[in-house]
C-alpha cells in the first residue's frame, strides 16, 4: 500500500503556494500566436475537413444558460444546444404550452451532470438526464429527437450537485448539497441553525426512469421511487456501482463537521471526512413492501437508522469531490481537493466488511466502516484532484484543479504513467463511455473552469476553454485541439456517433390530432370566445394567412409544416404577441394566447426556408372591444 502522510497545515501551505505560482505564470506567460490552430491544423487525428463528419457527439453540461451543449469531437463545433431549463427561441422550447408547462415558473437552471443512459453498462443513445443544481429538478433529454421531454420537480431537496445511473439505467440517483428540515407541505421548511444537528437532514432520491413501460414513440416519464434520510453533511458527488459494486451507489460530501457558517473553514477541522454508501437494491425493496417510515410532500420517506444493512459511512480524505468506479466495478476512486493524492477502496475488501459488520464505531445511528479494512492505494497525482475517468485500456485519467494538469495512471499498478498541463483550472474530464462498464477510449476532454491568453478577450471576463486530448497512446496523452465555451461547464458525456440515431423529419401522419396535410383542410374554427386555427405551412406561405379575431378571443393555433425533406424547418414569428414557434419537418405544433392587444400584427416564417422565404408572411388582425 502506497500511502503519502502530509500535515493537514503543510498541505494547504502546498495547494496555496503552487496555486499563487501557476495565478503568476499564466499572468505573465506569452502565448505564441496560433499555436493552438498549428497544433490541430498539424494533427490529422483532429482535423474533420469541410463536408466530413465528426466521429462523436459530446453532450455537456451548459451551467446557468440551462442548456445542454452538443459538440462535434474531434472537431470541437457546437452542433446544437439544447434548451432544459430556459426559454430558448431557436427552438421554441418555452413559447408552445407543453414546455411552458415544463419550466413552470422558473426563468433559469444550472446544468450539472449530464448522465447518459445505458444497458449491460453501456452507454445506448437513447437519453440523456441532467440536473438542475439550483432549483432542485431533474430533465429527460430524448436523443430521437434532440428534445426536453420531461422537467421534474423534486420535493425535500433544496440544490443537488450530482446525477448518477445504474448499469441498466432502471435508477437515477441524486443527493441534496445543501442539507434542509423537511415538514410536509413545504419544500423549505424553517428550523433555527442552533438545532441543526436534530432537525436538519441529508436527502438521498431514487428515480425510476420507467425505461420497461416506453410505449413505441413516446420517450416515457421519470418518477420519484423514494427518499433516505441522510446525515446533514453537504452531499457533493455520487456514483452508481456496476460490475463487482452493483447494487451500490457512492456519495462524497465535504462538510462532515456539520458547519453552518464559515464552511470553508469550518469543514477542515476533523482528519477525515465520511462518505456516504448505500444499497439502493435493499432500500428499494422496502419501498416495494411499502416499508416505510414517512411520507413527505408525496415521496415515501426511510430512515437508514431504523433499517440496518442499507447505509454506511466510509472515512475517506478531507474534502473528497468525486466519487469514481472503474469499469470492472473492483475499485472505486475517491478524489480529496485537499490532498494531492487519490484513494482507491476495494470493493472485495468493502463487501466483506460490510458482510462481517466490522465497523469501527456509530455515527448519527449509522455504522462507520474502518478505512485502513478497505484502502487498497494511495496515488500521487498532483494538488487538487477533482475527477476520474477510465478508458478501455486500463487507464484512469484525474484532473487537477490547482495544478491545472491531467494525471494518467494505471488500475492495478497503481502507476502515474502521464502527466499535462491544461489551460486552465480543469473541474471534470471526460472520456467516452468514461464513467460506464465498456468505454470506447481515444479521446478525452478537459472541461476548464477558465483561460488565459487563449482566446480574444471578451471584457473581464474570460471565456472558459475545453481541451480536446488523444489519449490513444500506451504512454502520453497529446493536447490536439480547444475551444472556447460556454459559463460554466461541468461534465459531459461523449457518445460514438453511429449509437445516435435521430429522426430526420417527422413522418406524416394523417390521424394525428390536430395536423393538416392538404390546403382544403385549413380552417378558423369560432366556438363563442374561443378560435382554433388550423394552419399549413410549405415552401414559401402559410394557409390560411389571415387571421381577424376580437380582442379578448383566446386563439389556439395548430400549425402543420408539411415539409418530408430534412432540414426544412418553417416556424411562425408574432411581434406584439412574443410568439415564436419552429416547426420542423412533418410537424405539428401548438400556440396558446388570449388577443389581449387590438391592432394589425403581420407575423412571418422564422426559418429562412426558400428563395420566396422573404414573401412568407401574414396578417393577424385583432379588433377592439369598442
Amino acid at each position: 500500500m502506497n500511502k503519502l502522510k502530509l500535515g493537514r497545515n503543510a498541505v494547504m501551505a502546498i495547494i496555496l503556494i503552487i496555486g499563487l505560482l501557476i495565478g503568476l505564470v499564466g499572468c505573465n506567460a506569452k502565448t505564441p500566436t496560433n499555436t493552438t490552430n498549428q497544433a490541430a491544423a498539424g494533427t490529422p487525428a483532429a482535423w474533420v475537413a469541410p463536408g466530413q463528419l465528426d466521429t462523436h457527439y459530446m453532450f455537456a453540461s451548459g451551467g446557468q444558460s440551462g442548456n445542454l451543449i452538443v459538440w462535434g469531437i474531434p472537431s470541437m463545433r457546437i452542433l446544437r444546444q439544447i434548451p432544459v431549463y430556459n426559454v430558448y427561441a431557436p427552438t421554441g422550447f418555452g413559447f408552445t404550452p407543453e414546455t411552458k408547462k415544463m419550466l413552470g415558473d422558473k426563468t433559469w437552471g444550472d446544468v450539472h451532470h449530464p448522465i447518459a443512459s445505458q444497458t449491460q453498462g453501456a452507454y445506448d443513445g437513447k437519453f440523456i438526464w441532467v440536473n438542475d443544481k439550483a432549483n432542485s429538478r431533474v430533465a429527460q433529454v430524448d436523443l430521437n429527437r434532440f428534445e426536453t421531454t420531461q422537467i421534474l420537480d423534486i420535493p425535500n431537496m433544496v440544490g443537488f450537485h450530482c446525477l448518477t445511473t445504474d448499469p441498466e439505467s432502471k435508477y437515477l440517483f441524486c443527493a441534496t448539497e445543501f442539507s434542509l428540515p423537511i415538514a410536509e407541505g413545504q419544500k423549505n421548511a424553517y428550523a433555527p441553525l442552533q438545532n441543526y444537528t436534530g432537525e436538519y437532514y441529508g436527502i438521498i432520491t431514487a428515480l425510476k426512469t420507467n425505461r420497461d413501460k416506453v410505449q413505441p414513440g413516446q420517450p416515457g416519464q421519470v418518477s420519484i421511487s423514494y427518499q433516505l434520510l441522510a446525515p446533514p453533511y453537504e452531499y457533493d458527488i455520487s456514483s452508481a456501482g456496476k460490475g463487482a459494486a452493483d447494487g451500490l451507489v457512492f456519495f462524497t460530501n465535504y462538510n462532515s463537521e456539520m458547519a453552518t457558517s464559515d464552511i470553508e473553514k469550518n469543514s477542515t477541522t476533523l482528519p477525515l471526512d465520511l462518505t456516504l454508501v448505500v444499497d439502493y437494491n435493499a432500500a428499494q425493496k422496502l419501498a416495494d413492501a411499502g416499508t416505510y417510515d414517512q411520507v413527505v410532500n408525496g415521496v415515501k420517506i426511510i430512515d437508514p437508522r431504523k433499517h440496518p444493512g442499507i447505509a454506511y459511512l466510509l472515512p475517506i480524505a478531507k474534502n473528497p469531490h468525486g466519487v469514481d468506479v472503474s469499469p470492472d466495478g473492483k475499485w472505486i476512486v475517491y478524489s480529496s481537493k485537499l490532498d494531492p493524492v487519490v484513494t482507491i477502496i476495494s470493493t472485495e475488501k468493502l463487501k466483506k466488511a460490510i458482510a462481517s459488520k466490522n465497523f469501527e464505531k456509530t455515527t448519527w445511528g449509522l455504522p462507520v466502516l474502518k478505512e485502513a479494512d478497505l484502502q487498497e492505494a494511495q496515488i500521487q497525482v498532483g494538488v487538487g484532484p477533482l475527477h476520474t475517468q477510465f478508458d478501455d485500456q486500463g487507464y484512469a485519467y484525474t484532473s487537477l484543479f490547482v495544478e491545472s494538469a491531467v494525471t494518467k495512471w494505471q488500475l492495478g499498478s497503481w502507476k502515474v504513467i502521464d502527466k499535462q498541463p491544461v489551460n486552465y483550472n480543469v473541474g471534470h474530464v471526460a472520456v467516452p463511455g468514461g464513467d460506464s462498464m465498456k468505454p470506447f477510449g481515444h479521446w478525452l476532454v478537459a472541461l476548464n473552469k477558465a483561460s488565459l491568453k487563449r482566446f480574444l478577450p471578451v471584457g473581464p471576463s474570460y471565456p472558459v476553454s475545453e481541451q480536446l486530448f488523444d489519449i490513444s497512446g500506451s504512454s502520453k496523452m497529446t493536447l490536439v485541439n480547444e475551444t472556447p465555451s460556454e459559463r460554466e461547464p461541468h461534465y459531459a458525456s461523449i457518445f460514438p456517433a453511429n449509437l445516435i440515431k435521430p429522426i430526420s423529419v417527422y413522418p406524416k401522419d394523417e390521424s394525428r390530432p390536430n395536423s393538416i396535410w392538404s390546403e382544403d383542410k385549413a380552417k378558423i374554427v369560432r366556438n363563442g370566445n374561443q378560435v382554433t386555427v388550423y394552419m399549413l405551412t410549405i415552401r414559401s406561405h402559410f394557409k390560411p394567412d389571415t387571421i381577424e379575431v376580437n380582442q379578448g378571443d383566446h386563439v389556439t393555433i395548430y400549425l402543420t409544416n408539411i415539409e418530408q425533406q430534412p432540414g426544412m424547418t418553417h416556424g411562425i414569428g408574432m411581434s406584439g404577441y412574443n410568439i415564436n414557434v419552429p416547426a420542423d419537418p412533418g410537424q405539428t405544433v401548438q400556440v396558446d394566447f388570449t388577443a389581449d392587444k387590438p391592432g394589425t400584427f403581420p407575423f412571418y416564417c422564422t426559418n429562412f426556408c426558400s428563395a420566396m422565404h422573404e414573401e412568407m408572411a401574414g396578417y393577424f388582425l385583432v379588433k377592439p372591444k369598442s
